[in-house]
């Protein structure tokens, strides 16, 4: 029993006063597909792979707190207003970042906030999307150790960047970034990707003193950068036998970059860093 402010009854609400509704998850279309063909799809994974079962464990857990999620028969929370001693239903959250659209937009809110309000300075940030070519999406979405090398690969040469526009900063300034793994594209397709957001410039310590030095960064340097994440990352995959050095060859003379799609258009000014 938790106790809520008076005003959250419809009836006796006045203008102005939030009033609770519950949502209703299992009315809508992604509720009732999972509700009504998860068992089948899953069943039909177990008999399609005889070396094991092929969905991750994580997934399938995902998708079952989902179908609990906002469920008052899976659990709830009563509230009481302690003025007019009218009381309510507040059903239990999955609090999962997969499926669910209400505690996955919850979670990013909050992430957000955190950073806004915790993390970042008021200093200009800019967001770097890298993306990567279909050929290379199986190995990364498999392998977390071949993943972080990769990211660290990025931030390195972006880092590299910072520096080059950045002449006054001392040779131990380094960036500041936040990174965010996307697993898939806009239609649910597999296609692993980087969201950074980097501190447009670097920091360095000056005794007990921060100093920041801004970053005046053109679409050449940002080119730059798309061309060395390419090699070293190719280079990376042939080291590791991942790649066949003919692949390698001929995926440095694909068009349009070899598929490695990188934007840094995205900036965000001081004043809208910090609210």
């Amino acid at each position: 029993m938790v106790s809520a402010p008076c005003g959250q009854r419809e009836s006796k609400s006045v203008p102005g006063t939030a009033v609770y509704r519950r949502r209703q998850p299992e009315r809508s279309v992604v509720y009732q597909v999972l509700q009504g063909h998860l068992e089948t799809w899953l069943a039909g994974c177990r008999e399609a792979y005889e070396e094991g079962f092929p969905v991750a464990g994580y997934i399938e857990q995902d998708f079952r707190k989902y179908l609990e999620c906002g469920i008052l028969a899976d659990g709830f929370a009563r509230a009481r207003c302690a003025g007019c001693g009218y009381n309510f239903l507040i059903a239990y959250s999955c609090k999962g970042r997969g499926i669910c659209p209400s505690c996955n937009t919850r979670r990013m809110v909050g992430a957000a906030a955190h950073l806004v309000d915790e993390v970042f300075p008021e200093v200009p940030v800019r967001q770097w999307v890298l993306s990567f070519p279909k050929r290379l999406r199986y190995f990364l979405a498999r392998d977390a150790d071949l993943l972080n090398r990769v990211l660290r690969i990025f931030l390195d040469c972006v880092e590299k960047a910072l520096h080059t526009c950045c002449p006054d900063a001392p040779d131990h300034a380094r960036l500041g970034a936040v990174t965010f793994v996307h697993r898939f594209g806009s239609a649910l397709n597999g296609n692993i990707h980087f969201h950074c957001c980097v501190i447009d410039g670097v920091f360095s310590a000056e005794g007990e003193a921060l100093r920041f030095d801004e970053a005046a960064l053109t679409p050449e340097v940002i080119t730059g950068v798309q061309a060395q994440v390419r090699e070293r990352i190719l280079r990376l995959f042939k080291r590791r036998e991942l790649l066949s050095p003919e692949v390698v060859n001929a995926m440095r003379e694909w068009g349009h970059a070899g598929g490695f799609s990188l934007n840094a258009d995205v900036t965000v000014p001081p004043r809208i860093v910090r609210v």
